[in-house]
């Protein structure tokens, strides 16, 4: 993978996200990826698997948003980082989330192992 192939895939990721729309998720994805919310979580295993549980969770439209790119990219492994923001149904401020994100991809650019780290912005930090 080449850092624009990782972006291009980090974007579809953040599009995906945005629509919700099961094909999109499920091309993210190959057949046996796994995929953690944290490291030390049980995985969600199978692209079936990981687009059921996005849409099972799913976000309410207009109130959130992310940005991530690539921070490191080794042959078929990478690391992004990037933010999450998300805000409440009359458009404030919600929280942020900082990510850090371990990926490993197939040969076709999809991703079969996904670790998320993150850390919410402190309520002290927050605006007011």
């Amino acid at each position: 993978m080449t850092r624009d192939e990782v972006q291009r895939w980090l974007d579809d990721y953040v599009a995906a996200w945005r629509s919700y729309d099961p094909e999109a998720i499920g091309d993210l994805f190959g057949e046996e990826a796994e995929y953690r919310y944290q490291p030390w979580a049980d995985p969600i295993s199978g692209r079936d698997a990981i687009v059921a549980d996005w849409l099972g969770g799913r976000d309410a439209a207009g109130t959130y948003d992310g940005k991530y790119a690539p921070y490191a990219v080794d042959g078929d492994r990478a690391v992004a980082i990037g933010e999450s923001h998300y805000t409440k149904p009359d458009g404030s401020f919600r929280t942020r989330y900082y990510n850090l994100w371990t990926l490993r991809f197939d040969d076709d650019g999809r991703c079969i192992d996904f670790v998320e780290y993150f850390m919410e912005l402190p309520e002290s930090r927050r605006p007011a």
